[in-house]
């Protein structure tokens, strides 16, 4: 049997082969590609443990426009290091897993309510490195009610008092975390809609804003 029957075999095609006549024994064929073969994606979270995970909403502040621009909705999590004990804090955007926040927390972080809000923050870090190169940032997080912001802060005030004792000496403001892997490359039209959405998203949060 020739390969180019063997592709226009129905039952080839469904892994099967058609039952020769004569001694019984069906024809063996070795499949072109395996499916058992898995790529290693690295996120750079192998060395670390999640000490902290709750699921909110991050803004950037935009100097140019002066307004706030959504940077994506998903899981913040603190991570240690399990060797020098360093936390740092990354989140990741839903369904697409691109970074949008990825920095070190630091005792000179202050957490401030964001206009009398019990459930958002808002804090300045001087090294973020969510967009692949280091950036000063305005952020401001936001919870699904304020329980979930205080745990936030309690967790986050914490990680502050073990990066000052952190092996190695204590994480700098200027410091940097290494870049997290593993994301989704997002493309023009992505990039075109997370524009609009960004857009749509500020003028919710000014409607929130005046509300609260």
């Amino acid at each position: 049997m020739s390969a180019a029957e063997v592709s226009n075999d129905p039952l080839a095609a469904k892994g099967e082969t058609a039952p020769e006549e004569g001694d019984g024994n069906d024809p063996h064929f070795e499949p072109v590609h395996k499916l058992d073969t898995q790529v290693e994606v690295k996120t750079h979270e192998e060395d670390e443990e999640v000490t902290f995970k709750l699921r909110a909403k991050l803004f950037r502040f935009d100097k140019d426009a002066a307004e706030w621009k959504e940077r994506g909705t998903g899981d913040v999590r603190f991570l240690a290091h399990k060797t020098t004990g360093k936390v740092r804090l990354v989140m990741r955007r839903d369904k697409t897993l691109k970074v949008c926040a990825n920095h070190y927390i630091t005792s000179d972080m202050k957490l401030a309510p964001n206009l009398g809000s019990d459930r958002a923050w808002v804090y300045n870090v001087a090294a973020d490195i969510a967009e692949g190169e280091v950036t000063s940032e305005l952020l401001a997080i936001r919870f699904a009610n304020s329980e979930n912001a205080n745990n936030f802060k309690k967790s986050f005030e914490e990680a502050q008092e073990k990066n000052s004792s952190a092996k190695g000496g204590a994480i700098k403001e200027q410091d940097a975390p290494p870049a997290t892997g593993g994301t989704t490359e997002t493309t023009e039209t992505e990039k075109k809609e997370e524009e609009k959405k960004e857009t749509a998203e500020s003028t919710e949060t000014k409607t929130e804003e005046k509300k609260e």
